[in-house]
């Protein structure tokens, strides 16, 4: 039987924490492999990108973390505020990447965001909750610890009476999400030899 897990709101203070997190639980992950596929160069651009995108959650969104030790995160932009602005990318560092990561990493994330936006504004209504990242340290993954991090949202969310919506490349969590009540939007991949990927909606449940 798992135990369940305590979630609380970030603290300022646990945004360098988060990001490691993040890093670890998306290292072997099928995108962060195809836009950096030299091991040392992901996880550096992984450590950088993980935290600055928790900062950005922090201030424009809600950012989930465990109580006690940081064992993952789930970063959501909220339903009026889901588009990631570059004013806001550039507040927070995100337009200042480290130059040992390489422009054609670089240009390999951009094509992959920038495919996803457009079906991101194609495929659900304007006012959604967005799950930006959901990440959970290797040793806890299976435990429970991903859905507590999601649960405040989702329960909001239907409250609200609002759908949430995310993109995964990671052929595993496809189950995971469904059992949270979300369902395949699009399946497809990435243009110019990039990853399989799924998009996934989830209607409020009332």
């Amino acid at each position: 039987m798992t135990a369940q897990t305590e979630v609380v709101p970030l603290a300022a203070p646990q945004v360098e924490a988060v990001g490691e997190v993040l890093r670890k639980a998306f290292y072997d992950n099928p995108g962060p492999r195809y836009v950096q596929p030299d091991d040392a160069k992901r996880a550096l651009q992984l450590t950088w990108f993980m935290t600055r995108a928790t900062r950005y959650g922090h201030i424009y969104g809600e950012v989930y973390t465990t109580a006690g030790k940081v064992e993952g995160a789930a970063i959501w932009l909220p339903p009026d505020d889901w588009e990631i602005t570059p004013n806001r990318s550039k507040q927070v560092g995100l337009d200042e990447p480290p130059s040992i990561i390489g422009a054609e990493a670089l240009d390999r994330s951009s094509s992959m965001a920038n495919h996803w936006e457009l079906l991101h504004k194609r495929d659900v209504a304007p006012r959604h909750w967005y799950l930006w990242l959901l990440g959970v340290n290797p040793p806890r993954q299976g435990q429970g610890v991903g859905s507590a991090l999601i649960r405040p949202i989702l329960v909001r969310a239907d409250a609200e009476g609002l759908p949430c919506y995310l993109e995964t490349a990671e052929p595993r969590n496809v189950p995971f999400y469904q059992r949270h009540g979300f369902e395949v939007v699009v399946e497809g991949d990435i243009p110019n030899g990039g990853p399989h990927f799924w998009t996934m909606k989830r209607e409020p449940v009332r």
